[in-house]
């Protein structure tokens, strides 16, 4: 404790007292979240709280139990049926949390076989891929043919892991090579979907895999997911720790994410995916994902534009280790579909103002761009990588 105080670097929780994105802080002044990850809104979504509503009245607060035991409903098994057609898988299995599900993914596939993971990975896959005591590698960032060396001489199965989007640099995994260097090798692709709510680039067909989510990023409600084929969703459940030793899934948060899928699959779910993308090239036109990085390089940097920009009614936080590698600390900017186009834009003017302000620092970049480059996404792996 000491030395985390003494390296400024002890974090403290931050309550509000509303939904967002425009909150009113304790001085009465109006602050614009750039921090969630409720891409879509639908958190406050009326159809989606309204699900959570009439399913808390009829389930209750929680699961009670286990699924295992008493705490399965038929609102998880709903869930699982509609995420499994959205998917276009066979079937899907629900966690409390998304974390939950890497646990159990990893922990029960990965015993026995090389685990091969990008070093930018999330927390989760670092920890399920420790719980499951495989052997494991870890390839450059998105570098396919490293993966394919990391995947050499293997004695048994090989398993690859990685995030689709990644969470603090908002670029994309090549999901298509590695989709196809795991046909070839009958390897089976893991894909953390967590931060994935724009198209992303098709899996080969012929390749093995799983793909993870959660509940509480695209769909706004709370809890992970897993999708693929039956039995494994079946070993899941009789192998998944992380899934048999906890309470079920929350009844209101599964009934939630049902009507979160349902939005999202109409035609308003379609416009709100148009808004997204406009409000992103608002800031970084072209930009793959809602998470636009701003890379500043050291933590005080990253913590005074921060201060900064909340001056200007903007709550963008500052990233720093252990989160990401030291000297790479940064602004996390995350869009969303119901950011006030006007607010996205007073955002990149205050973006750029607080550049000009830096002004000769040399140890970060001494202009914020009207619209943030992608070339500013870090490379350099996180302090937490495996």
């Amino acid at each position: 404790m000491a030395a985390i105080e003494q390296a400024d670097r002890w974090r403290r929780l931050n309550p509000l007292g509303s939904a967002g994105p425009v909150f009113i802080d304790g001085a009465g002044s109006r602050l614009v979240s750039f921090a969630s990850n409720d891409y879509l809104g639908l958190a406050s979504h009326p159809a989606v709280v309204t699900a959570a509503v009439t399913a808390l009245e009829r389930f209750g607060a929680g699961a009670t139990s286990s699924r295992l035991i008493v705490g399965d409903r038929t609102v998880h098994h709903d869930l699982e049926d509609h995420l499994a057609a959205w998917r276009g898988t066979q079937a899907a299995l629900v966690f409390p949390t998304g974390y939950q599900a890497n646990l159990a993914v990893l922990s029960t596939l990965g015993a026995g076989a090389r685990i091969v993971s990008d070093e930018l990975n999330h927390a989760s896959i670092i920890d399920g891929a420790r719980l499951s005591r495989a052997e494991v590698r870890v390839y450059r960032h998105g570098d396919v043919d490293h993966a394919r060396a990391m995947m050499a001489g293997a004695p048994g199965r090989v398993l690859v892991v990685t995030d689709s989007v990644f969470s603090m640099d908002g670029d994309v995994a090549p999901l298509g090579d590695l989709s196809l260097l795991c046909a070839e090798q009958r390897a089976l692709l893991v894909v953390d979907d967590a931060h994935a709510v724009l198209p992303l680039p098709e899996l080969d067909p012929g390749a093995l895999s799983l793909r993870v989510g959660t509940l509480s990023k695209t769909l706004g409600s709370q809890g992970g997911y897993v999708t693929g084929p039956r039995r494994w969703m079946d070993l899941l459940v009789n192998l998944g720790r992380s899934f048999i030793f906890t309470t079920g899934l929350a009844p209101a948060a599964a009934a939630a994410a049902l009507a979160g899928i349902e939005v999202v699959r109409s035609d308003e779910g379609a416009t709100l995916l148009s808004r997204l993308r406009a409000n992103i090239d608002r800031v970084a036109d072209g930009h793959p994902s809602p998470i636009v990085p701003v890379v500043l390089g050291e933590e005080a940097a990253a913590l005074a534009a921060s201060a900064r920009l909340r001056d200007h009614g903007f709550l963008v936080p500052a990233i720093r280790p252990p989160t990401v590698a030291v000297g790479s600390s940064r602004l996390r900017v995350s869009l969303s579909a119901v950011h006030d186009e006007r607010d996205v834009e007073a955002l990149g003017q205050a973006l750029a103002a607080l550049g000009g302000e830096r002004g000769g620092d040399e140890a970060a970049p001494t202009t914020f761009p009207d619209r943030v480059s992608s070339d500013r996404v870090s490379s350099v792996p996180r302090s937490g990588s495996l």
